[in-house]
Order: C-alpha cells, then structure tokens, then sequence
C-alpha cells in the first residue's frame, strides 16, 4: 500500500506541475512559458538564437556590436550590465538605451546583472536580493518593455561555496520582483559559477517555478567544461524538457579554462529540442579566456574560429535562428525573400584570397546580411558571410580555379535566390620572402594541454600576400583551436594559413597567430619551419 500511495502522490504532483506549465497566469503583455516553452507576446514558439554582449565594460562599442549580431542572424542579444558594485552602474537612462537599439535591430534584449557572479566565493561579488534593488532602481527604464525584455536577475549567482542556498534565495528574489509590479520573464541561471554540477537548480527547479506567481520564469544552464560530453548534455537538457520546465543554455564556448565543452552536442541538442542558446561572447574577452572572442576586436569582418563555428556551423545561429515574430509586420511572420544580389566581381587577387563585390539586394523588411559560397557543380559549400556588400575569402590554393556566388538574407532568416556566379583563379604560389624568421614559444602549459604562440618574421626584400606556415610535431601534439590563422593537421605535420587580417606580412613586418594544443609526455619545440614552401629561421 505505502509504494500505491507513494505512486499516486507522484502523479498528483506531476498533475499539480503540469497545470502550472501549460497555461500562462494572465494575458500576454509580453514573453509568457507556456507548457515549458517560452513565448513570445504574439504566444508564437520563440526559440533564442544569439550571443552576450559585455555592454557594462564596453559601451562605447554597443551600437555597433548589436547592429553587427543582428546581422549575423541573431534573434537575440544577452547584454551584461553592473548594478555599480563592481563595475560601473548602468543607470536607467543608460539601460533605456539598450534597449532602444536591441528594439531598433529587432533583436530580443535579455538584460543581466553582472556582479552576483560568483556570490560567497568571488570576492565583491553580491546577492540576488542586491540584485533585485537594482532592477528595481532601473524600473522605469523596463516598464512596458515585456515584449522585448527578458530579465536576468544575476549572472552566475553562486560560485562553489554555500550554492545550496541558491534555491531560496531565487525563490526570494523572483517574488520579489513580481511584487514590486514586474511583468517581464524572469531568468535564472544556475549556481556553481552558471554549470550547476551538483544538480541544485535542475533538482529544485520545479519548486522555483512554482514560486513565481506568474509562473514566467526561465532556467538557463552555462555549458563549459561540466559539460564535455553528449550523455552530460543531452541528460541536462532532457530532463528539463520532460519535467516541461523552460530551459535555454544561456552561455557556452568551444572551450574553457576548467575543460572542453561539447559545443557540437550542445549546437545539435538545443536544436533538436528547440531550446534557445547564447554563445559567449561577442567580443572583448581577456583574463587568459581571450579565445572566447566571436570576432576580434570588436571587427564583424575578423571572425574568429569559435565565431565562425557558432555563426555559421551545423546547427549555428546563420541556419536556425528566427525572428522574434512582435517584430514582423503585419499580422503573420515575414516570408518574403530580398532580390538577388548582383554577381559578384573579383579583385585583389592572390595565391590564396581573393575580394568580392557584389550589388545590393533590397527587401521589404531590410537585408540582414550576405552568403558567399563556392560552388562546384551542384555542390555548395559556405566561403563566408559579410554585412556589406564586399568580403576577402581566403584558405585558397594557389593556381586554382574557384568559383563563388552570393545570397541575400532578411532579419526574418529568408533567404534570397543565389546571384550569378563568378570564376576566380589565383595566382601562383611562392608568396613566401626570400627569407623569413619564427618565433615560437610555448605561453602556458598545463597537464595534457598547452597555449602556443607564433611569430613570423618576413627577412626578405618582398612583401608577403598570403602564406601557409607547416612544421612537424616532434612528440604527437596536436591544435584544437586557433586564432589569427587557420590550422589544418595531417599526421605529425601542422599547417597553419593566413586569415583575412594576417595575410599581409611587409619587409620587415610580422604577424602573429596563436593556438591551444595538447601533448602527452612531452612538448618539445619544433625546430623546422617552411613559409609557402621556402625554409625559414628560428629566432
């Protein structure tokens, strides 16, 4: 009899969870979770596709950045803002601003506040309930903005130390909030500096839930090195799903310091689920976590490796993301496609880059953005993608023959139909100087794994346009990520080629890339280098 009534509470309180989930509390004045899913004002499915902004420590770089994600495709932006504890306050004048522009680019704005991050073990770091009496300081500026506002009570609100008491202390602070007249969906991210690994948020989720009188909250999980593999992924999120308690993964990265996340898994699941995702971060990123840039300096045309995965990979915000639909118009989303745009023209041609310019296309809601691919018969495969009308393709090989043509795509994510379509042979190769010089060095080691870094000198009387640098690996080492040149490994020997800014070495010039590898036993360095074929010195 004990296990019958124990069976029969569970289903109660599964019935109890699910009448909580499926119907939002009262009309929508914005976003609502519906049935685990979060919903747009409109009650459309609205999946999150985008990327985090440090607004807070670069403001100056802002109206640039969010008109430069919205191009990528993005549907969303994360934006990190300080309540002044310990970084420099974003008032609520400043915080109208923002959102102002999120709403100019048509892109949903889920605002956070940064200083929680870490509570009881990042020193400065502050409550949820001093989070709370921020937001509140900013209200006017959030007022009436619930169809376009996410609210992010704090970023990683608990560290390692005292974590258990995250679940009340959310609890608190989403009551809170809806008592002092908030209407928007809240999010909370999980303790443990946002990976939840002793399962506190996912286990007390439901719970938290329920404690909103609105029942409008959202759980985001930030996916690094906790979670390194499918079966950690996929349980995380599946459990959510199942419980129809609101999941989005609200940061990860391709890797990280604490270990190497599963991004593939991450990209796929989320996808298969319809679970919104935020990568880290646009740009601006340093304390050793530099390689978590999207695109370099703040520069949409430097696209870094990890930016390009996020982007425009399998799965990846170009191929997936939609328009929230309270920026369409009229009274369904937009499906019209902007025009062709014009074929494209060639210049600047080397042995392994080439630039093309295009005309426009126009579009009823305004073009978003450009598709360059390389097209080899029926077979299309992406070459890059650019806001403008013009990019430098590059990882060519010399005397070959390429051919290219462009797509147009609108905010909505239609797509135009493809543009005529150009041939580009390069130049030959032998681009290297008459004598170049290397500078290699090993920036920080750690067990199985390495930060190396790059120099190469051009000695010689001619400029350098375009270069391939190889050496052998002495001791099986191998690069799983790289920055300011693209990495290719076949066996022992590794090739690293020029990205689009370092392709220009001047007589007595360098340029520099970067790389972390792993190694197993030991990591000598090699002492053999070739540039475009021609043997260089080691400095």
């Amino acid at each position: 009899m004990r296990k019958r009534f124990a069976l029969v509470g569970a289903a109660i309180a599964a019935l109890v969870l699910s009448l909580l989930t499926v119907v939002p509390a009262q009309a929508a004045a914005g976003f609502t979770v519906g049935n685990g899913r979060l919903l747009d004002a409109n009650g459309n499915d609205f999946v999150m596709r985008g990327v985090n902004h440090a607004h807070t420590w670069y403001a100056d770089r802002t109206t640039q950045a969010l008109k430069d994600i919205k191009a990528t495709g993005a549907n969303t932006v994360r934006v990190v803002l300080s309540s002044g504890d310990r970084w420099t306050l974003n008032n609520a004048a400043d915080v109208t601003n923002v959102i102002s522009q999120c709403k100019a680019n048509k892109l949903i704005c889920v605002l956070e506040v940064h200083d929680t991050t870490g509570y009881q073990e990042q020193s400065g770091a502050v409550s949820l309930a001093r989070a709370v009496e921020y937001w509140k300081s900013i209200q006017s500026a959030m007022a009436g903005q619930e169809k376009y506002v996410i609210l992010n009570i704090g970023n990683e609100p608990w560290g390692n130390t005292g974590y258990t008491g995250w679940t009340q202390a959310t609890k608190d602070a989403i009551t809170s909030l809806r008592a002092a007249g908030f209407q928007h969906t809240i999010m909370v991210d999980a303790p443990n500096w946002g990976q939840d690994w002793a399962f506190t948020m996912r286990d007390n989720a439901a719970s938290v839930f329920a404690a909103d009188p609105q029942k409008n909250t959202v759980f985001s999980i930030h996916m690094y090195g906790v979670f390194d593999t499918a079966a950690e992924i996929n349980d995380y999120l599946n459990r959510f799903v199942t419980a129809k308690l609101p999941i989005v993964v609200g940061e990860f990265g391709n890797d990280h310091s604490d270990g190497n996340p599963d991004e593939d898994t991450i990209f796929a699941t989320t996808q298969s689920l319809k679970l919104g995702y935020l990568a880290w971060s646009w740009s601006g990123n340093g304390g050793g976590v530099e390689y978590l840039d999207m695109v370099t300096g703040f520069n949409a045309a430097q696209l870094t490796s990890w930016g390009q995965r996020a982007i425009n990979g399998a799965n990846g915000i170009k191929a997936t993301s939609r328009q929230a639909t309270v920026y369409d118009s009229g009274t369904g989303p937009d499906t019209t496609p902007p025009s062709a745009p014009g074929t494209p023209s060639a210049s600047g041609v080397t042995s392994t880059s080439a630039t093309l310019s295009w005309t426009a296309s126009t579009d009823n809601v305004g073009v978003s953005g450009y598709d360059v691919v390389r097209v080899s018969g029926t077979t299309e495969t992406a070459a890059g993608s650019s806001a403008t009308t013009s990019t430098t393709v590059t990882g060519l090989s010399a005397n070959t023959t390429y051919t290219f043509a462009v797509y147009a795509r609108d905010a909505a994510g239609n797509r135009s139909t493809r543009s005529g379509t150009v041939n580009v042979t390069t130049q030959s190769g032998g681009g290297g100087p008459a004598s170049c010089a290397v500078t290699y060095k090993v920036a920080g080691q750690w067990q199985g794994g390495f930060q190396g870094d790059v120099k190469i000198a051009n000695t010689g009387t001619a400029a350098v346009n375009g270069w391939t640098l190889r050496w052998t690996w002495a001791n099986g080492q191998t690069v799983s990520q790289s920055w300011g040149a693209t990495t290719t490994q076949s066996g022992a020997t590794l090739s690293a080629t020029n990205v689009s800014y370092t392709g220009a070495i001047p007589v007595n010039g360098s340029v520099s890339f970067g790389f972390i590898g792993s190694w197993n036993g030991t990591n000598s360095v090699p002492t053999a280098f070739t540039l475009n074929g021609a043997a260089c010195t080691t400095a």
